[in-house]
């Protein structure tokens, strides 16, 4: 760990922090520059040793309006920038089927 300390401050750059990634479906693009993405999470029961799926919505910022519904997203964290936005949109993994019908509406008009 020191040693990528002292390889960083010998470079002149800082090192990147961390920030926690995750990756789900966009649930809402219904506000400006804001998606919602739904995570769904998995974990074993303590007790009953049994998978429990939890899901979450996160907002995040889009800043594009690149995300449609349907899409897989991966967000990142970040710095709050609204009441609910903790989150930044990295990239769309996969298009649905939806968006890309819509699109190719579009690019025929």
């Amino acid at each position: 760990m020191a040693e990528a300390d002292v390889q960083a401050s010998v470079n002149g750059k800082q090192p990147e922090p961390r920030r926690n990634e995750k990756t789900g479906n966009v649930v809402s693009t219904k506000m400006q520059k804001t998606i919602v993405v739904e995570v769904e999470m998995r974990k074993v029961h303590p007790k009953y040793k049994r998978v429990i799926k939890r899901n979450k919505k996160f907002y995040a910022h889009d800043e594009r309006n690149a995300a449609h519904v349907g899409d897989v997203v991966r967000i990142r964290e970040t710095r709050p920038l609204s009441k609910l936005k903790r989150w930044n949109l990295e990239e769309v993994v996969r298009r649905s089927t939806l968006a890309q019908a819509e699109e190719t509406a579009r690019a025929a008009e």
